[in-house]
């Protein structure tokens, strides 16, 4: 007789399973007893002590859990965004945010066609700049055609504006941006990250407000559009391999990409 794979779809629970075999002379029957045990998931040891905490009180322990990671410089975060937001189908190229195009590595710097880095929490509304901290957390940082980056400027996130040019999908007015829908909750789970992140005791403490024009506080907006858009564009494959990329170069995670759920349960 020849040899065969035999694959069983049972559901949980005992079963007695009868297998005939042939080889086309003579059958025998055989019959099995086969227990079937669905698997516990592993344990999300990351996350492990802020299990059933709801509100501040979770905010307050994610902050502990991604708050010791490795601070880059900024010049360094050029070399880790070539790494994060490589593009999947050319290796060679960063992906841009908001615009979404594939982009040379090689055409990091400042002048027209470059890519440089975009601070999706602006880094005026706190004023830590480009400092070490969150002035260059990788989390929020993003490779972004030179001329949309400055047309985004410090806006604050809103529905709303005219078109930009060389932003398919992208609004603006004189107070809020508002980028693609492909990216609303990549934009969204950047800021809930920051917000979480640089707390009371960080020289910058940043929050979430649902206002626009937020200026140089460390406020930024609008909360309730980004909840919505957060809803609206949930976590993709990207985004998870971008966090797990982030975690080997800098040390820490966004818990708001590997558990969703948290967002509407702090704000």
């Amino acid at each position: 007789m020849s040899e065969s794979t035999l694959t069983l779809n049972l559901p949980e629970g005992s079963h007695i399973v009868g297998v005939t075999a042939s080889d086309g002379n003579q059958s025998i029957t055989q019959s099995f007893s086969v227990t079937v045990s669905t698997e516990a998931p592993p344990s999300d040891e990351y996350y492990e002590t802020a299990n059933g905490l709801q509100g501040a009180a979770l905010k307050a322990e994610l902050n502990e859990i991604i708050d010791n990671h490795q601070q880059l410089s900024y010049s360094q975060v050029w070399d880790a965004l070539k790494i994060t937001d490589e593009d999947p189908n050319n290796p060679n190229n960063v992906l841009l945010l908001y615009s979404g195009e594939s982009r040379s590595k090689s055409l990091n710097g400042g002048n027209v066609g470059d890519w440089n880095r975009e601070h999706t929490w602006a880094k005026s509304h706190g004023g830590f700049g480009t400092a070490m901290g969150a002035g260059t957390d990788i989390h929020h940082l993003r490779p972004t055609d030179v001329q949309v980056n400055g047309l985004r400027g410090n806006l604050d996130f809103d529905y709303g504006g005219t078109s930009v040019s060389g932003c398919d999908g992208c609004l603006r007015t004189a107070t809020s941006w508002e980028p693609p829908d492909e990216v609303k909750g990549d934009v969204a789970r950047m800021l809930f990250y920051m917000a979480v992140r640089y707390e009371s005791d960080d020289p910058v403490d940043l929050e979430l407000n649902n206002l626009v024009n937020n200026g140089s506080t460390p406020y930024h907006g609008k909360i309730s559009v980004l909840l919505e858009w957060h809803a609206q564009d949930p976590v993709s494959a990207w985004e998870q391999q971008r966090n797990e990329k982030i975690e080997n170069i800098q040390g820490n995670r966004n818990p708001f990409i590997d558990h969703p759920e948290w967002a509407e349960s702090i704000w």
